[in-house]
């Protein structure tokens, strides 16, 4: 079911463009990129349940692994090709074996890539710049040969010489790429200059423009959504943002700004997002941070007493309003401790069926601070535990 258009104040105020995105598309590469997060692995069940989810949800591309890398890697991919609907991709190097890995794994897209920056390209690739861009355009016409999608990415096109870079594009896509993708390898993109870049990348292609961008200084989804503005029709994202070294950008993170900020409807069924972050949290084993944007414990949690307050009377007050905990299938919290005021403690004695006073109100709420302050968990068990010693009377019980 898609969510209720919401216009509030946000698109009322100094924040009022919306129009700088059309349409968007999203690339998860969770079963890729985030499986190669240090101590994650996922097994081959594993990788049906999260792509089935991904597929249900209404994503646009899922990447489901690298083919050639073992037999039961491939299996997986073929598998996943074979039960989804959504297009699912393979990955590959610009190298004949890997190819048909994919091919064979009867994926619809074939996501190639060559080392482009001097750096990689002596140590890691140990290839000249002339020997990667022969194989690359080598690469994408096998591919297109075979009748798939093929998808080209510049490995660490951010740390690439412009004009190289801007060589191999053209070659590529002379050569029949279907999409080209940009990939910040080791996150050292910033948003204003990673828009020039892509606007430049969309300037000399035909192809379209995807964005693949790291989290190695906390601007991953920023990146993304400067890449989106640019001209790129999709990113590739992983769920809670897991991948290599910090991780990439976070799935939950580009599709909600893309909904509630920029007014895009990506397609995506938002409301099953908390869901799929709580399953690769539990198959990757990489614990989602209390104060993880959207998914984390503590996303749609109030506790200090004025914001709580608020959020009581109109949630609209304290939280963005454009993103409910409703539509990413949370639930809104509130907690409480130290901070807590009496609007909360009212509220929860209510919910548990008393009927304070105001002045029992403050002496629970007193109490609650004072537990807080200890470090002490306030459970809603606790809670009860405070009234009934301050003598709090419980409503009739009507039947």
């Amino acid at each position: 079911m898609r969510r209720l258009r919401r216009r509030i104040e946000f698109f009322q105020g100094t924040l009022d463009s919306t129009s700088e995105i059309s349409e968007a598309r999203i690339f998860d590469t969770t079963l890729r990129d985030g499986e190669q997060s240090p101590r994650t692995s996922f097994s081959y069940e594993d990788k049906r349940e999260i792509a089935s989810l991904l597929d249900d949800m209404g994503t646009h591309v899922i990447e489901a692994g690298f083919p050639v890398n073992s037999e039961a890697e491939f299996e997986a991919v073929r598998d996943i090709a074979e039960a989804t609907a959504t297009t699912v991709c393979g990955l590959a190097r610009v190298v004949d074996k890997d190819i048909d890995a994919a091919l064979d794994s009867g994926v619809e897209m074939v996501h190639v890539f060559a080392s482009t920056s001097d750096v990689q390209l002596q140590d890691s690739m140990h290839a000249t710049r002339q020997e990667a861009l022969e194989r690359s355009v080598e690469a994408v016409e096998r591919v297109t040969d075979a009748g798939a999608s093929c998808m080209f990415s510049p490995m660490d096109a951010t740390r690439t010489d412009e004009q190289f870079l801007i060589d191999v594009i053209e070659a590529v896509s002379e050569a029949g790429t279907d999409w080209i993708n940009i990939p910040d390898t080791v996150g050292v993109a910033t948003p204003r200059r990673f828009y020039e870049m892509i606007n430049t990348v969309c300037a000399h292609t035909d192809a379209d423009v995807d964005v693949h961008t790291h989290d190695d200084f906390g601007l991953a989804a920023a990146n993304a959504l400067s890449g989106y503005e640019a001209g790129a029709a999709q990113s590739q994202v992983s769920v809670n943002g897991i991948g290599e070294r910090a991780g990439n950008a976070a799935y939950e993170e580009v599709v909600m700004a893309l909904e509630s900020l920029y007014d895009v409807d990506t397609g995506v069924d938002t409301t099953r997002i908390t869901e799929l972050a709580r399953i690769v949290e539990a198959k990757s084993d990489i614990a989602v941070p209390a104060n993880k944007p959207i998914v984390g414990d503590n996303a749609f949690s109030h506790e200090s007493g004025i914001h709580a307050a608020g959020v009581i009377e109109n949630s609209d007050t304290f939280e963005p309003g454009v993103m409910t905990p409703e539509m990413v299938g949370a639930t809104r919290q509130l907690v409480l401790g130290k901070h807590t005021g009496t609007h909360s403690v009212q509220e929860r004695l209510e919910e548990a069926g008393f009927e304070p006073t105001e002045a029992e109100v403050r002496e629970v709420t007193r109490m609650v601070k004072d537990r807080g302050a200890q470090k002490e968990e306030i459970t809603f068990e606790l809670l009860k535990e405070f009234a009934r010693e301050v003598g709090v009377q419980r409503e009739e019980v009507r039947i």
